[in-house]
C-alpha cells in the first residue's frame, strides 16, 4: 500500500469534462498494468520526450517502490476501467531540494485541451502545498509547445536552460527547459474542484 498519509484531499471524485465521466484516485502498486497499458497506447511523439521510459515494466516497478516509500503520490484520472491520464508528484526529503518536488502530467491525447491537465496539476499543488513544500518544478524539451503553453497558463515560470541535455528515443540530443511554480502562493482554502 501506497503511503498517503500527507494527503489531507479526498479521493476518489468525480466530475465531467467535454460530456466524459471522470473518477480521480490515488494509485496503487496494483495499478502496475494499467499504467503499462496506458503507456503502450501513447503514440510514439509522446513517448519521445518522457523523462523515464514507462513503458519498461522495470520503470514502473521502481515507480511503485517510489509509491511504497511515499517519495511518489500519483492521482490517476479514469472513465470506468479506462485510464485517461495520471499527474504525479516526485520527492526526495532527503536530498539539498527537499523542499521541492516535480510534477509531471500525461493524459490521452484526445482529452488535452480540456482542463484536465490543469485540474490534475492543481490537485498535485495541493498535496504538495499538504507536504510543506514551496516550488514544484517540470522539465520539458523546448519544442513541446503545448506543454509548455499549459504549464505557463498555471504559472510556471522558467529556471533554466540546457543544451542538448536530453537525448530523445530517437537518439537526437533536446535543449531542456526547466520551470518552476511557488506553491507557497497556492490558494487552496476552499476547494474548487469541479463536481457533478
Amino acid at each position: 500500500m501506497a503511503d498517503t498519509s500527507v494527503v489531507k484531499r479526498t479521493y476518489p471524485w468525480q466530475t465531467a469534462i467535454n460530456g466524459v465521466e471522470i473518477s480521480f484516485r490515488l494509485m496503487e502498486p496494483s495499478d502496475r498494468e494499467k499504467i503499462l497499458a496506458f503507456a503502450h497506447a501513447l503514440p510514439d511523439h509522446d513517448l519521445l520526450f518522457l523523462r523515464t521510459d514507462v513503458t519498461d515494466p522495470k520503470v514502473i516497478d521502481e515507480w511503485i517502490e517510489n509509491l511504497k516509500r511515499g517519495r511518489t503520490i500519483t492521482i490517476m484520472a479514469e472513465n470506468g476501467d479506462e485510464l485517461l491520464g495520471y499527474a504525479s508528484l516526485h520527492h526526495n526529503e532527503v536530498l539539498w531540494t527537499r523542499h521541492v518536488g516535480e510534477i509531471r502530467v500525461l493524459l490521452k491525447p484526445d482529452l488535452r485541451g480540456f482542463g484536465l491537465g490543469k485540474i490534475m496539476a492543481n490537485e498535485v499543488f495541493a498535496i504538495a502545498k499538504d507536504m510543506g513544500l514551496q516550488k514544484v518544478m517540470v522539465q520539458m524539451t523546448t519544442d513541446q509547445r503545448g506543454a509548455r503553453g499549459m504549464v505557463e497558463s498555471l504559472g510556471f515560470r522558467p529556471e533554466a536552460l540546457l543544451a542538448d541535455f536530453v537525448m530523445g528515443r530517437d537518439g537526437r540530443t533536446y535543449d531542456l527547459l526547466i520551470m518552476s511554480y511557488d506553491v507557497t502562493g497556492f490558494s487552496d482554502t476552499a476547494d474548487t474542484r469541479p463536481r457533478r
